[in-house]
C-alpha cells in the first residue's frame, strides 16, 4: 500500500459494520485510480475497495459505510455468477482489470482505461458475448506471451519445441512431452510475467531434462532465476487463478 511522508500506510482490509454484521472489504491501492472504487471480484474472493492516489483510511472507510446497503445486497442477492460479466475485475499480467462494454457493435477486445484512469478490458459487441470475448482474447495473449518466452528459454539450450498448446488445465500448468510439444495452461496470462516466464522456462527445461531431478532444477533456474519464488506464488494463489472463466 502507498504512502507519503507522515501519512500511515492502508491496511490489507477493513470491517465495516452496518449493525446486523460486519463486512471485510479488502483494500487495494491504485496510484492510476482517480476516484475510490468498490467491486465484487470474479473470483468470488470478497469486496475490493480500490483507494486511489492521495487516499486515506479515513476516506476509503468513509466511502465504504456509504455503499454498504447496496454491498450488502449484492452479497445476500448475487445471482449464480457467468465469470467474465461487466464490472468484473480480471487480473491481466497480475494486474486488476476492470471489464467494461464499449458499446459498440464491432471491434476487438483491448487492454485501456476508464474514464477514472483505472485499468480496463475493453469490450464491444452485445453483452452477452462479453464472457466468451474475454475468455477467447485472454487465451490469445496467453499463447502469445507462453510462446515468446518458450521461445526465449528453448533458444537458451539449444533445444526446439515441437508445438505448443494453450488449454483449459486445472490440474497443472504446463506440461512436456516427449515429443517435444508442449502444454499450457491459458491462465497463466492472469498471473504475473514473471510466473509465466517461470513456468514456460519449467516446460521448456524438460526439453533436456525429462524428470525432476537436481539437475534440472539447477537449469530451471538458470533459465528462471525467479523460480523458487514463483513456486511459492504459484502455491498460494494457484487455486484463485482458477476461480477465473
Amino acid at each position: 500500500m502507498f504512502s507519503r511522508a507522515g501519512r500511515k500506510p492502508l491496511p490489507d482490509h477493513i470491517e465495516i459494520d452496518d449493525g446486523t454484521r460486519a463486512v471485510r472489504i479488502r483494500l487495494k491501492a491504485n496510484p492510476r485510480a482517480q476516484r475510490y472504487l468498490l467491486r465484487l471480484p470474479a473470483d468470488r474472493s470478497g469486496p475490493v475497495l480500490t483507494v486511489p492516489r492521495g487516499g486515506n483510511l479515513a476516506r476509503a472507510e468513509h466511502f465504504a459505510r456509504q455503499h454498504i446497503d447496496w454491498l450488502l445486497e449484492r452479497l445476500q442477492d448475487r445471482p449464480e455468477h457467468v465469470p467474465f460479466s461487466p464490472g468484473d475485475l480480471v487480473p491481466l499480467r497480475g494486474d486488476d482489470h476492470v471489464i467494461v462494454p464499449t458499446g459498440k457493435l464491432r471491434g476487438l477486445v483491448s487492454a485501456g482505461e476508464t474514464e477514472d484512469g483505472y485499468p480496463a478490458l475493453l469490450v464491444p459487441g452485445a453483452e452477452d458475448h462479453i464472457p466468451r470475448k474475454v475468455t477467447s482474447w485472454l487465451k490469445e495473449q496467453a499463447r502469445a506471451d507462453i510462446t515468446r518466452q518458450a521461445g526465449l528459454h528453448a533458444a537458451a539450450i539449444g533445444r526446439k519445441i515441437a508445438a505448443i498448446s494453450i488449454r483449459d488445465t486445472r490440474s497443472r500448468w504446463g506440461s512436456c512431452a516427449s515429443n517435444g510439444r508442449l502444454s499450457f495452461s491459458w491462465r497463466l496470462i492472469l498471473a504475473p510475467p514473471e510466473i509465466l516466464d517461470y513456468v514456460a522456462a519449467h516446460e521448456v527445461a524438460h526439453l533436456k531434462e525429462m524428470n525432476h531431478s537436481a539437475r534440472f532444477w539447477r537449469l530451471c533456474e538458470h533459465l528462471a532465476p525467479q523460480t523458487p519464488g514463483a513456486r511459492i506464488w504459484l502455491k498460494e494463489n494457484g487455486q484463485r487463478l482458477h476461480g477465473y472463466g
